[in-house]
This record gives structure tokens, sequence and C-alpha cells, in this order.
């Protein structure tokens, strides 16, 4: 990397988009930051746009606050995010917003032969036939963010040779409670994660297993694999990060501290590596054990039903990605329980009209109405 790479941050204010500004702070020579943006949280984005002197600031949600920042355009709302990611300048964009708002940003920049690194699942879950097949026609690289999903693009050499993808869950907080104790837990207790400090909604996926039931239809959709040949390990320790088996039955894993900076930086770099954030060296000593189990299908159902929409395909997905979504809304607002999430988004699923190849426009109407009867059911 001899020239600066030129990258935007597509939600600069939350988990990963600060964690990755930490990231290029350290190898602030480089990286040049075209643009960041950020959702509600103003004052932080202008706090970063202060530090790191982007071109463009976007507001991306609705918010009658306007700034100013000497030197910076302020862009707002989709429009803005949707110019972010076609200026050329960008060698790389990193998508790290939450929700759908990703999707159409994510397309423009492939369509503008923009390199990205992905840190948003619901690009892949609902569309990510269009997304990769149209990322393949025009050369874009896409580089997972995700510690399961980079793990395996690190241990990948040649993917014809690969017979099994091994994803990683560490279990969450619910692994050694009963199931009577996971039906009735608070709120509280389900964003009590053991191991990673993320998002609200995506701690409460982990609680239910529903993340990673999400991780396996990007791991279909990232590596062409199918869905027969996507295993889940429980592994409380967080150390291997994801694993994969060769046709010849060697077995490559990924390891290391439960970081998010190291597979930050893993796809903002690649192909390069560089000395970055480390919180220590890894020692295989002090870990000392690596504990690995199957995961309980029945008390964790929402997998299952992951598998199910993933194998059906089409808009299944986008139903799936929905409806779990509203009703882990409804949880955290204290309206419905948390295995309550499983039942809502099964039956939502049981009463969906599959449409098999959905356009770009009809995913996005799907998804509204089945928001929309998720809440009238819930």
């Amino acid at each position: 990397m001899t020239n600066k790479r030129k990258i935007s941050i597509l939600g600069s204010t939350g988990s990963i988009g600060t964690q990755a500004l930490e990231v290029i702070e350290k190898l602030k020579d480089k990286f040049e930051i075209i643009a960041l943006s950020g959702g509600s949280n103003v004052e932080l984005l202008r706090q970063q746009a202060e530090k790191f002197k982007p071109k463009y600031v976007c507001i991306g949600k609705d918010t009658n606050q306007k700034i100013r920042i000497e030197g910076v355009e302020v862009l707002y709302g989709t429009q803005g995010l949707e110019q972010i990611c076609s200026n050329k300048e960008n060698d790389i964009i990193l998508v790290a917003v939450s929700g759908k708002i990703g999707l159409r940003p994510t397309l423009t920049a492939i369509e503008n032969g923009i390199d990205i690194a992905l840190a948003n699942k619901e690009t892949l879950v609902m569309a990510g036939d269009i997304v990769m097949a149209r990322a393949k026609a025009a050369g874009v690289n896409i580089i997972p963010v995700d510690s399961e999903h980079c793990a395996i693009h690190q241990c990948i050499k040649d993917i014809s040779q690969v017979e099994k993808l091994i994803i990683t869950a560490s279990g969450g907080p619910f692994l050694k409670k009963s199931f009577e104790d996971m039906k009735n837990a608070t709120v509280s207790q389900a964003l009590a994660h053991p191991r990673w400090n993320m998002g609200r909604k995506i701690t409460v996926d982990s609680a239910t297993l529903m993340n990673k039931g999400l991780e396996i239809i990007e791991a279909h959709h990232l590596f062409n694999m199918p869905y027969d040949k996507i295993d889940v390990v429980v592994h409380p320790q967080s150390i291997v990060h994801s694993a994969i088996e060769y046709v010849d039955g060697s077995v490559v894993a990924q390891i290391g501290l439960p970081s998010m900076h190291i597979p930050i930086q893993y796809a903002i770099t690649y192909p390069e590596r560089f000395e970055g954030i480390k919180s220590k060296s890894f020692s295989f000593s002090q870990i000392a054990r690596l504990d690995f189990e199957k995961p309980d299908y029945e008390k964790f159902p929402s997998l299952n039903l992951a598998y199910s929409a993933g194998k059906t395909g089409g808009s299944a997905t986008v139903c799936l990605n929905a409806a779990n979504e509203e009703a882990v809304f409804a949880f955290l607002d204290g309206k419905i329980k948390l295995y309550d999430i499983y039942k809502i988004t099964q039956t939502m699923l049981q009463n969906h009209n599959i449409i098999k190849s959905p356009t770009i426009d009809e995913i996005f109407a799907i998804d509204e109405e089945v928001r929309l009867k998720t809440r009238e059911l819930i």
C-alpha cells in the first residue's frame, strides 16, 4: 500500500464505525478519509469530522439538526449516502450502517467499481443473489467484516477445494441456562453478552442464535456454498472465529483474541497486513482450553428457521429478516417475551407467499409489507 487508500465509512458513529476510525488512526499514514456518515448522533459525527477532516459528512437519518464544519460539505439522507457511494475517489467503502439502509448504497458503490468492506448483514440476507452477481460482473471485491466471515475469508485459498464451512458461535448469555430461564428472560439478561460488546438488536439476535442464522445466509452468498455444507458449532471462548474443511479432510481455522479491530483492519487493508491495534499478543498457554459443542436446536429454534428460509430462497430471507427485526424491537420495548421472537418470525414465514427472484424494488416492498403485518400480529 504505497499511496494512501481512500475510504468512506457509512455508519461511522456506530460500534463498527467508531472502531474502524480507531484502526485508521493507528494507520493514519495508510488512509485518507473521503466521507463519514452517521445516524442520529450528530454531535459525535461532528467530533469525528473535526478530527479526521473528511471531504464530506452525511447525516443519514431524518433530523432537523444541521451542522457546519469548516472545509466539509454536509450531505443528508439516503441521497447523501448515494452521493458518497458514487464518488469514484473512493478505493473502498466500509458499509457499517445497520438495517436495510445499507443495501442501495452498497449497490451504488458496486456500480461505480468501488470495493466494499461489508459489515451490514441485511445487504446479503435480503438481496445476496443480486449483490454478489453485480459485484462479480463489476469485478468488485466484497470483503466481510463480521469476525466469522472474515475468518473464513482468511482461511480460503481455493474455494473449489473447500468441502465445508464451520461457523463458530459463542452461545450467548443463555448457553448454560435452562429453556424456561431463557423463555422468561428480561431485556437486561438478553443484552448481557459474555464476549462481545455490540448494538442492542444484534445482541438480542446473539441471545436467540438468530444472529448465527443470518450469518449462515451471508456465508452462503459470500462463498457460494450450499447450506448443507455450512455447519455451526458452539465455542464459548470465541477464540476460534470460524474454520473450513478441505476436500482432503484438512481443517484450517482462524484464531485470535475476541476483538473487532482485527477483522475491521483486515477488511479495509486487504490484501495487505500491517501491525495495528492489539490488546496483547495471543498466547495459547494463557487460553489453556477451547470447548466446542453442537447447538441445541430445540432451545434455539431460530437457527433452524434461518436454515429453512435460506434453503427456500427468494423472498423468504427478506421475510425472515424483517419479521425477526420487528419482533426484536418489540421485545426491547417490553411488549413480548424473548421466545415470542421465534414464534412471531415463524408465523410470518408460514404465511408468506414466496417470490423466487424478487427485484430490488420488490425486496423493499416485501420488507415494508412484512414489517407492517408483523407489527399488527404483535
